[in-house]
């Protein structure tokens, strides 16, 4: 989709109206009928569809969207690791910009921007991603006023200075980056010099880079701009690299909007007529404006970017004392400090779930989706901010999964990622899971799309796999129930804590056979069963997780549905069946890392205390 039209319906204030019946108030179907109503929903018209192929598969996913500019701290300590490796974090760029405000080699302040570069440079390595390395922002051109540019009067004496500076404490830190030559170069922000001596700054640098680095990948030109055969500053970098034999391993720019697909076509076609050869690596280094940062548009970016084959970073908007924090504005900060994910964080989370390999989807004008098959399961995220409207989700050719189809029929479980005004979100909501019956080995799934900013998730099961993965809420504190302090091991008695999204707050929901509404609570970090300790009957006895058994009613709990006015449907009482008492927050304590235990269980149709009601968003 093109610019052009992404702008008209992000600006749109109507569209047909969405399907009589939102499926927003759709849980698990009890009855025959509603599971009927439920398949007549989706055999409506919709006001847009994608369609995804299952028979039609590439590769294995390579997560090209999961990068970043900045958002680790100055030293790197935070965010917490599990931030990055839930999200299957590959990249970060960054070179110390705004510490000092002005600062780096032209203030005096190099040091300090070098010594948070190579500290942010080791973690992402350490986390698996690649680091790419903004010499500008060393230099101090990161959008501050500054004395001087390189190669001002001519005199070059200075930056090759700086160069041979930053090329030994490279080689002495032992690390290797990718290099991001210059930021931006066609913005006065950034490049207030002409064209030419620009030039000059790539011819040299480039040289000196691949002289001292022959292994390391040099990335340019990172422009404020999208390929187009008729735009005169592309075209003139294109002619000078080809001209000067200093063409970068990895060509870059900015999509801020843009359309990675029609992007990489148009490299393509300024590539080609000069002869430099592709595919060559694309990295967009700078996706998605200020207002397109939200679960709709992020997804579709995602999409968008693996469909055109380019690696990705999000744009960070943060202003000074943020941008070296939260994860590019993918984290929250509670006022106690920690980071909480926003929505769009739970988008790259589910992206990160994707294994397998790539199915094809057709996009329409306004949608697109990044769609994976593996044994048992199968994922589609779809994409599209900007509009709203219903999303006909047409699904071809289930039968080329493996395992899913049982009977001709499939589960499918639909989530909705909020938005909540850029604010925390505690997980995904479920607003559907319900069992398909397949006509010519395929479903349509009809998604309501009525808020731009939000998106939907759908995961294809057997439809006898009849569980849920989830967080669990306190509605007393809004805190979530917590695997303690990451523990592995038998006994490690359970907590609330802030909820960060990472797996040692996120349970799977496993049916107990024979006892509907009765689940095992598996532990991801852990692998291990919530479990009233030693199997007691008696008031305080804490939750623990434990291996899990062969059928301990210690380890089974019921769903009790809380109803009182104004409560959300995803509000449940956890019952132990061996004793009949609730999971409780103990003392109503609404301080982090309070003991979770049984007590005798609250009515559940009063409104407080909320310390034995918990939000299951994944039910």
């Amino acid at each position: 989709m093109n610019t052009r039209l992404r702008s008209l319906l992000r600006t749109a204030t109507a569209r047909v109206a969405v399907c009589a019946l939102a499926i927003a108030g759709l849980a698990l179907p009890a009855t025959a009928a509603q599971a009927a109503a439920a398949q007549a929903t989706d055999a409506q018209a919709a006001d847009e569809s994608i369609t995804v192929d299952f028979a039609t598969a590439g590769g294995s996913p390579a997560y090209r969207a999961s990068g970043w500019i900045y958002g680790m701290t100055e030293n790197a300590s935070g965010p917490a690791d599990h931030f990055y490796r839930d999200v299957k974090f590959r990249f970060m760029r960054a070179g110390g910009a705004q510490l000092g405000a002005p600062g780096g080699w032209v203030a005096g302040g190099y040091e300090r921007r070098w010594n948070s570069t190579l500290a942010q440079a080791r973690r992402t390595i350490a986390l698996g991603g690649e680091f790419i390395l903004l010499p500008h922002d060393l230099w101090g051109a990161d959008g501050f006023p500054i004395s001087r540019f390189p190669g001002d009067g001519g005199d070059w004496s200075d930056y090759d200075a700086f160069l041979t500076r930053l090329i030994n404490d490279v080689r002495a830190a032992g690390i290797a980056v990718q290099w991001d030559i210059w930021n931006e170069p066609n913005l006065n922000l950034f490049w207030n010099r002409p064209q030419a001596q620009y030039f000059e700054l790539w011819r040299r640098s480039y040289q000196r880079i691949r002289a001292a680095f022959p292994d390391q990948l040099i990335v340019g030109p990172s422009c404020a701009c999208v390929p187009s055969p008729g735009h005169p500053w592309w075209n003139q970098y294109l002619d000078f690299i080809r001209a000067n034999d200093v063409i970068p391993d990895i060509i870059s720019w900015h999509s801020l909007p843009g359309d990675p697909v029609a992007d990489v076509a148009a490299a393509n076609a300024t590539l080609d007529p000069r002869g430099i050869p592709h595919p060559r690596p694309y990295q967009i280094n700078e996706y998605a404006a200020p207002d397109e940062q939200n679960p709709g548009d992020g997804s579709w970016y995602i999409a968008r970017l693996e469909r055109a084959g380019a690696d990705g970073l999000r744009a960070n908007w943060a202003s000074s004392g943020n941008l070296h924090n939260d994860l590019g504005n993918l984290l929250v900060r509670h006022q106690s400090g920690q980071h909480l994910p926003k929505g769009e964080w739970w988008v790259y989370r589910f992206y990160a779930s994707q294994t397998g390999q790539i199915v094809s989807v057709t996009p329409s004008p306004a949608y697109d989706a990044f769609a994976t098959k593996a044994d048992g399961v199968a994922k589609v995220l779809v994409g599209g901010g900007g509009t709203t409207g219903n999303i006909a989700v047409r699904l071809q050719r289930l039968d080329a999964t493996r395992g899913i189809v049982q009977n001709n029929q499939v589960r499918a479980v639909v989530q909705r990622i909020p938005y909540n005004g850029g604010g925390a979100v505690q997980g995904p909501v479920t607003v559907r899971n319900t069992i398909v019956t397949l006509s010519g080995d395929g479903a349509t799934l009809n998604l309501p799309h009525t808020d731009a900013d939000e998106t939907f998730t759908v995961t294809l099961l057997p439809p006898s796999d009849g569980g849920f993965t989830s967080v669990a809420v306190a509605q007393h504190s809004q805190q979530c129930l917590d695997n303690t302090d990451l523990r592995t091991d038998d006994g490690n008695v359970q907590q609330q804590y802030h909820c960060e999204g990472g797996d040692q707050q996120l349970w799977d929901f496993r049916p107990v056979a024979g006892v509907p509404g009765a689940y095992t609570l598996v532990n991801q970090l852990s692998g291990k069963c919530l479990d009233v300790s030693g199997v007691s009957a008696a008031d305080g006895a804490p939750l623990i997780q434990w291996s899990c058994g062969n059928g301990a009613q210690n380890q089974q709990f019921t769903l009790r549905k809380v109803t009182y006015p104004g409560n959300d449907p995803h509000d449940y009482q956890l019952v132990a069946r061996h004793s009949g008492k609730c999971v409780d927050v103990s003392a109503i304590s609404t301080a982090p890392r309070a003991v979770v235990h049984q007590w005798t269980c609250n009515p559940v149709n009063q409104a407080g205390p909320l310390n034995q009601t918990w939000r299951i968003w994944g039910r």
